[in-house]
């Protein structure tokens, strides 16, 4: 019991992955399933959840063993300069540019709460004056290059979320038999609401994500000369802190089914469904929610530019320390240009938090393939390389991966063309 305790303590880079899928994004996906669904797609979720700690773990698996994250990898498997002009391509592309509409959702996503949870806060002036405080915090936090301080303040908003969320998700007086129906039931509503199912699942399975495992989980147990103990930790705290992230996701739509889809209301955002609390729970239940879902924002706002400069750096052959100049200059691009389209684009918020989710979904695939093929490589990971079963499982969450990029593809072309109109 001591050994599990002292490997609970050592919780962190699961964290920083709760944090990070925990966002906007998510907590108006959930909002929008309960209220429209019920608890009918609570298996979405459990089923993303479970998709997340086998990928998750294979990532933490890859920093811990190579003491490398995913970009340093890559560059490792493929030594042909043309392969790594591509891969760098790529990933630039896809997790640096991704990620800049990532932090635009996740810094409106978190003005959006506090706008909820003070009404007087509820106008233009106040929204760009929020989001620059955001903006200079997270600048603040990031720019000291101290892990263990982001790591720290993530974990601890990972447990304010779960307490606000919780808390909510019981006063609403759910119907846990219908709860559990929900969980293990495995239906869609009438009509095949297949889009929500992708939108759940594409909320959860974050790309960046990968990056942002394998890059912390080295930087705290690469050094580990015990790898066994090192690796028991990595499974101890993926399980706990994204099976934590996955209650958070799961009580925001429990909350929404036993208020809002009882009366047949509607909503489009996780402000919305804070909103609408009031005339059922109370002015509390708008606070507190309105609280979690700036709490939400503002861990992704710190997570999106952490994992861009890892994946850029790492897959440029740059290193990966948060102390480096060219590793700054990576999470200063994206934190300003995220935070110069919230206070300038003229399109709707929750456009703007759909938008980097169906793009993220786009992105799902490449980067399971990727980290598919480096945890196989013998030379990088050694005897702990991937073994046959492990493969299947990931194969199967690769091919849900795809079954998301195809769903999301219209919702995809749909938002950019929103947002260029806006």
């Amino acid at each position: 019991m001591s050994k599990f305790k002292e490997r609970v303590k050592n919780v962190g880079p699961g964290a920083l992955v709760a944090a990070a899928f925990i966002g906007p994004g998510t907590v108006t996906s959930c909002s929008i399933s309960g209220a429209t669904a019920g608890y009918t797609l609570l298996w979405a979720m459990l089923l993303s959840v479970i998709s997340v700690i086998i990928m998750q773990t294979m990532a933490a698996r890859l920093g811990i063993i190579s003491n490398m994250g995913l970009g340093q990898a890559l560059r490792t498997k493929f030594t042909d300069k043309a392969a790594r002009f591509l891969l760098a391509i790529l990933v630039i592309s896809a997790v640096f540019i991704g990620n800049i509409a990532y932090e635009t959702g996740n810094l409106t996503g978190s003005v959006l709460g506090i706008q909820a949870a003070i009404p007087a806060a509820d106008n233009t002036t106040a929204k760009i004056i929020l989001a620059l405080i955001l903006g200079i915090l997270a600048f603040v936090l990031l720019y000291s290059g101290n892990y263990q301080r982001v790591e720290r303040i993530l974990t601890g908003l990972v447990v304010l979320m779960g307490v606000i969320f919780l808390i909510c998700a019981f006063a609403a007086n759910p119907a846990w038999d219908e709860v559990f129906k929900g969980l293990f039931g495995f239906k869609v509503p009438d009509g095949g609401d297949w889009m929500t199912v992708a939108a759940l699942m594409g909320t959860t399975v974050v790309p960046y994500n990968i990056y942002l495992h394998a890059s912390s989980a080295s930087e705290k147990w690469g050094s580990n000369p015990d790898k066994k103990d090192a690796l028991a930790n990595s499974r101890v705290d993926s399980i706990l802190s994204i099976g934590l992230g996955g209650i958070i996701s799961m009580a925001i739509i429990v909350c929404a089914s036993a208020t809002i889809h009882q009366t047949g209301g509607e909503i489009a955002s996780g402000a919305d469904m804070a909103k609408a609390l009031t005339p059922l729970l109370g002015n509390w239940a708008t606070v507190i929610f309105g609280i979690g879902l700036f709490a939400a924002g503002l861990t992704s706002t710190l997570t999106a530019p952490l994992a861009a400069a890892y994946a850029s750096s790492g897959i440029l052959g740059w290193g990966e320390d948060m102390k480096s100049p060219r590793f700054k200059t990576f999470w200063i691009i994206v934190l300003a240009f995220g935070l110069i389209a919230t206070c300038t684009l003229g399109a709707s918020p929750t456009q703007i938090i759909l938008f980097a989710q169906a793009a993220n979904a786009l992105l799902l695939p490449i980067t399971g393939v990727l980290l598919l093929l480096v945890a196989n490589d013998e030379q990088i990971m050694g005897e702990y390389k991937n073994k046959n079963w492990f493969n299947v499982l990931v194969v199967l969450v690769i091919l849900i991966f795809l079954f998301i990029a195809a769903r999301n593809m219209s919702a995809f072309m749909t938002g950019l063309k929103g947002l260029l109109a806006g």
